[in-house]
C-alpha cells in the first residue's frame, strides 16, 4: 500500500482507501467524500511525514493519490540531489 493510501487510512479510518480496487489512484478525493478539513489534514500529515512543503498554489494541483505520490516522489528526488 502506498504512503498517501495509509496515511488516508489513518486520517479517515475507512480500510477503502487502502484498496485501490476502491478508490483508485487517479480518482478526484474530494469527489471520494474527502471533506476540505481532511483534505488539508493530509497536506499536514503528507509535510510532517515526507518532509515536503506543500505550498497553497501546490494543494490546487493535488486532487489524487497519484498527484500526491508524484509530487511527493519528485520533491524527495530533487532534495536528495540538489543539496550537495
Amino acid at each position: 500500500m502506498s504512503t498517501i493510501r495509509e496515511l488516508l487510512v489513518e486520517l479517515t479510518g475507512m480500510e477503502d482507501y487502502a484498496d485501490a480496487g476502491r478508490v483508485g489512484d487517479d480518482v478526484d478525493l474530494a469527489a471520494s467524500g474527502i471533506d476540505s478539513g481532511d483534505l488539508v489534514r493530509l497536506v499536514l500529515l503528507v509535510e510532517q511525514r515526507a518532509g515536503v512543503e506543500i505550498t497553497a498554489d501546490d494543494m490546487e494541483k493535488l486532487h489524487s493519490i497519484t498527484d500526491y505520490e508524484r509530487f511527493v516522489a519528485e520533491r524527495t528526488a530533487a532534495g536528495a540531489g540538489g543539496d550537495a
